[in-house]
Formats: structure tokens, sequence, C-alpha cells
């Protein structure tokens, strides 16, 4: 998307009221200095981490369950029925393990 189209995108949106003065004048300033968006899957990623006090083996699923909006138990079932199903459960709950860090 060129500048330009991300420009009207915005002024369509203060048009419609759907953002603030104050808003535009942030947004097209972000835009102009071409700064690449805040990315949310990006920051999600960024602070998942292992559960040091919700765990029953790893703190994989605690981890999980603090971070998003199933519980710990929901993600324990979804990991037991996909090693169930498909096998895969174990391997991505392996991995997961491995390389998230544990939290502080």
């Amino acid at each position: 998307m060129s500048i330009a189209e991300e420009l009207e995108k915005l002024q369509s949106l203060r048009d419609r009221g759907a953002i603030s003065e104050e808003e535009f004048v942030r947004a097209k300033a972000h835009v102009l200095e071409g700064a690449p968006p805040p990315s949310a899957a990006r920051s999600f990623l960024q602070h998942l981490s292992r559960s040091r006090s919700d765990r029953f083996v790893g703190g994989v699923c605690g981890g999980l369950g603090a971070h998003t909006d199933l519980p710990s138990w929901a993600w324990r079932v979804i990991f037991c029925l996909t090693t169930l199903y498909f096998g895969a459960g174990l391997l991505i709950y392996l991995l997961l393990w491995l390389f998230l860090p544990q939290d502080p």
C-alpha cells in the first residue's frame, strides 16, 4: 500500500468520525515517517513464556493460559487431543518447551 493510499484511508476514517483529530495527526506522522506499524503478533510472541507456578510438566500450557483468553486447562486438553488424534501435539509441546523462555 502506498503512502497516498494510507493517507486517504486515514482521511476517510477521520471524516466518518472513527478516529479523532489527535489520532489522525499521530497516525499521519507515523505514516509519513515511514516506520513500520507495530505488529500485535510480534508483541505477543515476544512476551510469551513458560509459567513457573502453573505447570504440570514444562509450564507451556500455564504460560499460554496466562497470555491468551483460554485457561491453562483448556490448553492441556488441546495438546492431549492433538497428540491422540494427530500426534503433532506432543511435538509442538516439546518445541515450545525448548524454545519458550521461563517466566522471570
